[in-house]
């Protein structure tokens, strides 16, 4: 992994109002330990993450944004390669912060993001 590296993040129907992606797709819960889900875009690309996501009846996504390496560090968030539940999954990890200090994060990364664009975006009929 790179400083450049592209941080894939799934969007889920849910987190997308008037149109906009809301910082709740960046920010982890306390069921997901505070760490983000997100697959290294050097090893997989939007779509693949995509389907790969999907493929999992449980789990919806209207498409990927993402955010960078270099972005997290910038927010004293580090990236964990942990590598499960697949080799290119990673974990960015909230755990150093607390709630307020987490929602600012997340708005910061949805920002960059949102600069970015879409990845890769589901096809609508």
């Amino acid at each position: 992994m790179t400083p450049d590296t592209l941080l894939l993040r799934q969007i889920h129907p849910s987190f997308v109002q008037d149109g906009r992606v809301t910082s709740q797709a960046f920010r982890p819960t306390p069921k997901d330990e505070l760490l983000l889900s997100v697959d290294d875009g050097d090893r997989v690309t939007a779509e693949a993450s995509w389907q790969r996501f999907i493929a999992n009846p449980a789990c919806k996504s209207v498409g990927v944004q993402a955010v960078s390496h270099t972005e997290c560090t910038a927010q004293a968030l580090t990236v964990i390669e942990d590598g499960n539940p697949h080799p290119e999954h990673c974990s960015v990890n909230f755990t150093a912060f607390d709630k307020k200090a987490i929602e600012k994060k997340s708005k910061l990364l949805r920002a960059q993001a949102e600069t970015r664009g879409w990845l890769f975006r589901e096809a609508v009929a």
